[in-house]
């Protein structure tokens, strides 16, 4: 990012609050969810609201903002790719930026479960909220739903998930639900990522809210993934999770995924954004080859 790109955007948050609301209002919003590929490819920029900065080795590698701005920006101009995942701060920073334009964007909602909190299973609302989204001109929101079966604060998350599902819905809003099985090992949230775990995961996620009619889920890959995704007919994303030690591994495990007949997509942050050679463009458009 050039240092004047950087200095306009703290101008801009600074002078001219109003104008993050302006470069909404005359932001292109895309046709279609889908790309002309017929999938969905966005990419993920969530994790540091809820406190996870961390990219392969590099414990604080999302911590810079204006290097995390450069790679978004770098992957959402690379051709195939057409959305992007993001909380308030993020998304405006790239309004400002105006790099949104023509793409999904899909509002972070709950990110309150700060990684590796004793409360983080509490996953609270505390970015958007479905009038936000709607106001903003927005594709849709998200929302991690993770289901500690040993922590009773799982309850209040999937109520609050239900209401935004629903919520969301109201004004014809994609809802992104993200589930996972979870459980605390040596005090720390870990989820379980077996096929059997998923199938209970995602069985749940389907059902929250007064519809499904606009619910996509955000699924991890997982053994024996066929089965897995066999356990409802909405629409899917794979996620890419942690930066893998293995990218071919994780290339061929996305492609194998996508001939699903439910998969609909990718949703890609870390993997793509901070690749093990740091090659954002060529990482982005091997993604976009998979499609």
């Amino acid at each position: 990012m050039r240092e004047d790109q950087l200095q306009h955007l703290i101008d801009s948050r600074v002078r001219r609050p109003d104008a993050v609301a302006a470069a909404a209002a005359a932001r292109t919003r895309p046709g279609s969810l889908l790309g002309d590929h017929g999938r969905l490819m966005m990419i993920a920029a969530d994790h540091p609201a809820r406190g996870a900065l961390r990219a392969g080795d590099r414990p604080f590698a999302m911590a810079d903002r204006a290097d995390l701005l450069d790679r978004l920006v770098l992957a959402l101009s690379r051709p195939g790719v057409n959305g992007v995942l993001g909380t308030p701060d993020i998304l405006e920073d790239l309004l400002l930026l105006g790099a949104l334009d023509g793409k999904v964007v899909v509002g972070s909602m709950n990110r309150g479960g700060l990684a590796g909190t004793a409360f983080e299973i509490d996953d609270r609302f505390t970015a958007y909220d479905a009038p936000s989204i709607a106001a903003s001109g927005f594709e849709g929101g998200k929302m991690l739903t993770r289901i500690d079966p040993e922590d009773p604060a799982t309850v209040a998350t999937l109520e609050a998930c239900a209401q935004a599902v629903g919520d969301l819905s109201g004004h014809g809003l994609m809802a992104m639900v993200e589930p996972f099985i979870c459980h605390r090992v040596d005090g720390r949230v870990r989820n379980e990522l077996t096929a059997d775990a998923m199938i209970r995961a995602m069985t749940v996620a389907a059902g929250l809210g007064r519809t499904s009619a606009h619910t996509w889920l955000k699924v991890p890959i997982v053994d024996d993934m066929e089965r897995a995704m066999a356990a409802t007919t909405l629409p899917a994303l794979i996620l890419g999770g942690e930066v893998s030690a293995d990218p071919d591994a994780a290339f061929a495990s996305w492609s194998k995924a996508l001939a699903l007949p439910t998969v609909q997509g990718l949703v890609i942050g870390r993997s793509l954004l901070y690749p093990p050679k740091d090659d954002v463009a060529a990482a982005v458009d091997a993604a976009v080859g998979l499609l």
